[in-house]
């Protein structure tokens, strides 16, 4: 019988596994790579909330360092397309072990920058690193589990990423003024390091390459036309990118809001936001389970409508208890989307691509996160108000388009294979 060997340990290949060896050696790796996955949107969701305290330290106006945000995000996606198609040809577990290896660098030497163009050429450098982890463990999912088994799974690492996003929103600006910004990333660094030796043991267990060679230029760009030109890849890309957008155009000046609306200090901005995340921490495994049970077509509208609803009731004043409200509102309709987003795009394509199509998923979420932060940021120069009262708008209307777009996804018989 095949062995793997791993670090001290061999461990038979899992198609040689018993059911129960498999099973522990399945939970194993995908424990880990859920908290790679929240590492990476920790540090991700933990420089939001700190933009007016860095722009006090590196003396530039808000605007200025918010441009951290896109650096990062839009290098991300533009990444994941290559990441998806190599490890398509040579495997996830390579492309997944490189990518941590340059996230764990990038994001320990952003604690060396002077400067806020400094900040954001390492933030930049960080981006195109950490996007190989999140959509080639997705595809690992897709690769692993039958489609109407994949919810319960994409919920444990939507959990770990929930955990990620509450844990950096908050506590980022809660630990800065008494640890400083710097060990913040040298901390989430040394962390992201720790997973890796011990993914070691794992990583290569459940791993084979899809296809043979690398696809020609033209026979990648023919693949992503194949699935855009399908209705529900179109349709479902679009609301990623649209979803990415509003989340994330919203959460970026989250930090700025309160410091407008509350003078708050960076303290009290992570006090006030410390639930953000928390829902998904909570509720995604069970969302996961619900969707394989029900459907996507009952979750998605209404989580759309609630993000929307938490946007339009920050126009008005409210005490900070409503904001925070909000927030988790805000947080729990992201909640009830992307994760199911992810899941229909692992049924999209012919199963050998899978790389490829998730690649795109992850491109047209951190493109939307992207462009979100800078179209929000050119919105707030009419003020608050006006910035709101249009993202919720448009999130109200793609809330209310959804219920009929989204109504064929329904839960498949375990019988049928999964369809296009």
């Amino acid at each position: 019988m095949a062995k793997h060997n791993s670090g001290n340990s061999v461990f038979p290949h899992w198609e040689e596994a018993d059911p129960a060896l498999r099973l522990r050696q399945h939970n194993r790796l995908f424990t880990l790579l859920a908290i790679a996955a929240g590492l990476v949107f920790l540090q991700g969701y933990m420089i939001a909330p700190l933009i007016p305290r860095l722009a006090e330290i590196f003396d530039v106006s808000a605007q200025e360092i918010g441009f951290i945000v896109p650096a990062y995000m839009l290098s991300y996606a533009v990444a994941a397309l290559f990441y998806g198609i190599l490890s398509d040809r040579f495997g996830r577990w390579p492309l997944i072990r490189i990518s941590l290896i340059i996230f764990i660098v990038c994001t320990a030497l952003t604690a060396t920058a002077q400067t806020a163009g400094q900040m954001s050429f390492w933030r930049l450098l960080t981006g195109l690193g950490a996007s190989g982890v999140i959509p080639l463990t997705f595809a690992l999912v897709g690769d692993l589990f039958p489609y109407n088994q994949r919810g319960a799974k994409l919920g444990l690492i939507f959990a770990a990423m929930e955990g990620g996003m509450a844990a950096g929103s908050a506590g980022g600006a809660i630990l800065e003024p008494f640890v400083g910004w710097r060990t913040l990333f040298l901390g989430t660094a040394t962390a992201a390091a720790l997973v890796l030796w011990r993914l070691r043991r794992y990583g290569a267990l459940f791993d084979e390459p899809k296809i043979a060679k690398l696809p020609a230029i033209a026979t990648i760009f023919a693949g992503y036309r194949a699935v855009l030109s399908n209705f529900r890849g179109a349709r479902t890309y679009a609301y990623v990118l649209w979803n990415g957008v509003y989340h994330s155009g919203v959460y970026t000046w989250l930090g700025l809001y309160m410091t407008q609306r509350y003078d708050m200090d960076a303290l009290s901005i992570g006090l006030t936001i410390l639930g953000y995340g928390i829902p998904g921490l909570i509720f995604s495994p069970l969302i996961g389970k619900a969707v394989d049970r029900w459907g996507r077509r009952w979750l998605i509208p209404p989580g759309l409508a609630m993000a929307a609803l938490a946007g339009l009731s920050m126009i008005p004043y409210i005490p900070p208890i409503g904001t925070t409200t909000a927030i988790l509102v805000l947080s729990l309709g992201y909640d009830l989307t992307q994760p199911l987003f992810v899941g229909i795009v692992t049924d999209l394509g012919d199963g050998k691509s899978l790389g490829q199509t998730m690649g795109l998923k992850v491109f047209a979420l951190f493109t939307g996160f992207g462009l979100g932060s800078l179209l929000f940021g050119e919105a707030l120069r009419w003020g608050f108000t006006p910035a709101l009262a249009i993202f919720a708008g448009l999130q109200l209307v793609a809330a209310i388009a959804a219920i009929p777009l989204f109504w064929p996804e329904k839960p498949q018989p375990i019988s049928q294979p999964a369809s296009d």
